[in-house]
């Protein structure tokens, strides 16, 4: 396992952090600096960021039916409530993967593995992330290929990947893009407002029956087939 892997699995910083951090000779090896990112440490290495010893961490993997109302967030003096009160104390070091906006809801997984969140969320991996949403008005004949074609938010091209009408109000979209609030913002462009916006599937894990606000771990089954689909060698 390289450097840069080491430090994901120890729960310390995405891959692409870690790169970041070795560049910057803050990761040293037995006493030593270390910046090459090829390194792979022995057992019975002493890796250190900032002075202090890193231990791999047993990698923690969970889902939670996130509610509307609570926000992705683990340092905000002004929320007053947050996804990590829905959780065990334990969990506090954990960061989530792919945030769901504060009036959003359904799945939302979060872990201390920062390689396997850093495959989920990349745009070049083109993990699927499917959505039920609620229109505020009956759905326009031309909504699902307008969304399709997509507009630009923030400089960028933003479309769904696919899109079902499920009744007059209602939709099933999937992405494979993560940009801040993307349904949301493309909805508006075409004069229409998510009145409820909820995840139930990212990638081959489904939301299915987690009821809201409760959460369960991952299966090492459905870790595999998220690392699968990510196109990850497992």
């Amino acid at each position: 396992m390289r450097l840069n892997r080491f430090l994901a699995a120890a729960g310390i910083a995405s891959r692409r952090q870690a790169d970041e951090l070795i560049a910057q000779g803050r990761v040293t090896v037995n006493g030593r600096q270390c910046t090459d990112f090829h390194y792979q440490p022995a057992p019975g290495d002493h890796v250190k960021l900032d002075d202090k010893l890193i231990f791999p961490k047993t990698r923690v993997y969970l889902a939670l039916n996130k509610p509307r109302g609570f926000v992705c967030t683990q340092r905000d003096p002004h929320a007053t409530d947050t996804i990590f009160d829905l959780l065990p104390p334990r969990f506090s070091g954990l960061f989530y993967v792919g945030r769901l906006d504060a009036q959003s809801e359904g799945l939302l997984l979060l872990t201390n593995d920062g390689d396997f969140a850093q495959r989920l969320t990349h745009p070049r991996f083109e993990i699927e992330k499917e959505y039920e949403v609620n229109l505020d008005k009956p759905a326009s004949p031309d909504l699902a290929e307008r969304l399709l074609r997509g507009v630009v938010i923030d400089g960028k091209r933003a479309s769904a990947a696919r899109v079902r009408r499920i009744s007059a109000k209602r939709l099933q979209i999937v992405l494979t893009q993560g940009l801040n609030r993307q349904i949301r913002r493309m909805l508006e462009r075409f004069g229409f407002h998510a009145k409820r916006l909820r995840r139930i599937r990212i990638a081959n894990l489904s939301l299915r029956d987690l009821p809201p606000g409760k959460w369960r771990q991952l299966s090492q089954q459905e870790v595999r087939n998220l690392t699968v689909a990510s196109g990850a060698k497992n």
